[in-house]
C-alpha cells in the first residue's frame, strides 16, 4: 500500500514534538504540505528546524498558537491556507487527585483538550464538506476508556472527544469526509523521557527498559509489554487520514498495546 498525500494540507496541532511531531512528519513524507503548531514560535521553529533535516524535499508552515486561548485558535484559522485534513492533537496531562482538582483546571482541560478541537473543526469542516474530501482526526487516550483514578479530569476530557468525534461523524456523513478517533496508549514520547530522564541517570536504563517497566507496573493488561513509539501511533493517524481510508469514519481506532481488555 502507498499512502499519497501529494496536494493535500494539513494541521496538525501540538505538532512540535511528541506524538504530534510524528504524525507531521509521517503526512509530509506522504507527500502533505504541513502546518506545524506549537504554543511559540521559538518551539516552532526549532521544529520546522528538524523537519527539514529529516525530510528537505517536504513542504511545512509554522504557526504558533495556544489553542486553549479562543483569540489565538481564529488568528490560527485566519493564517491558514485551505486545509483538507485536520489532526486535533493538542492536549495537556498531568497527575492531580480528583478532590484538588478545583474548576480553574477542570476548565483549563475542557479549552485545551476539547474545545480546542470544538473550534478548529467547526472553522475548517465547512470548507472539506464543500470541496468534497477532507479528514479530521482526534488523538484522544487508552484513559477515555480506561479512566484513569488519579487524573479523572483527564480522562473525562479524552472520553469526551470520542462523543465529539462520533458525533462530527455523523453530522457530516455522506459528504467525503471522514471523522475519527485514535487512542494511543502508554507512549514513548518527549514528555515520557522528560519525566524519566533523573532516573535514566540514576539507573543507567535505557528510556525503553523503564517504558517497559512502568507498562508492566501501571498498565499490566498490556498485551505487547511495552511501550508504543511516537511512530507506531503516527503510523495509524498516517493511514487514518488517507484514501485508502475511505470505509472508516466515526470510529475510535486503538493503538494502545492492547491496554484496553475487550474484544470490541
Amino acid at each position: 500500500m502507498k499512502i499519497d498525500l501529494s496536494g493535500k494540507t494539513a494541521l496538525v496541532t501540538a505538532s512540535t514534538a511528541g506524538i504530534g511531531h510524528a504524525i507531521a512528519r509521517g503526512l509530509a513524507g506522504a507527500g502533505a504540505h504541513v502546518v506545524i503548531n506549537g504554543r511559540s514560535q521559538a518551539s516552532v521553529d526549532k521544529a520546522l528546524d528538524a523537519l527539514a533535516r529529516q525530510l528537505p524535499t517536504a513542504r511545512f508552515t509554522g504557526i504558533p498558537a495556544d489553542l486553549s486561548d479562543p483569540a489565538q485558535t481564529q488568528a490560527l484559522v485566519d493564517a491558514l491556507p485551505a486545509i483538507d485534513i485536520l489532526v486535533n492533537n493538542a492536549g495537556i496531562f498531568g497527575l492531580v487527585d480528583f478532590f484538588q482538582t478545583d474548576d480553574a483546571q477542570w476548565d483549563h482541560y475542557w479549552q485545551t483538550n476539547v474545545l480546542s478541537g470544538v473550534r478548529l473543526s467547526r472553522a475548517l469542516l465547512p470548507g472539506m464538506v464543500e470541496r468534497g474530501w477532507g479528514r479530521v482526526v482526534f488523538i484522544s487516550s487508552e484513559s477515555a476508556r480506561n479512566i484513569p483514578a488519579d487524573m479523572i479530569h483527564y480522562g473525562v476530557s479524552k472520553t469526551a472527544q470520542l462523543a465529539l468525534s462520533r458525533g462530527l461523524a455523523k453530522r457530516v456523513a455522506g459528504s467525503g469526509v471522514t471523522v475519527n478517533a485514535v487512542l494511543p496508549g502508554p507512549t514513548l514520547s518527549d514528555g515520557f523521557a522528560t519525566m524519566m530522564a533523573e532516573e535514566v541517570k540514576r539507573t543507567g536504563k535505557s528510556l525503553e527498559a523503564l517504558g517497559k517497566e512502568f507498562v508492566m507496573a501501571h498498565r499490566a493488561s498490556s498485551v505487547i509489554q511495552r511501550m508504543a513509539s511516537v511512530d507506531e501511533v503516527a503510523n495509524l493517524v498516517v493511514y487514518v487520514c488517507s484514501p485508502q481510508a475511505s470505509a472508516t469514519s466515526g470510529a475510535a481506532l486503538r493503538v494502545d498495546g492492547g491496554v484496553i481488555d475487550d474484544i470490541v
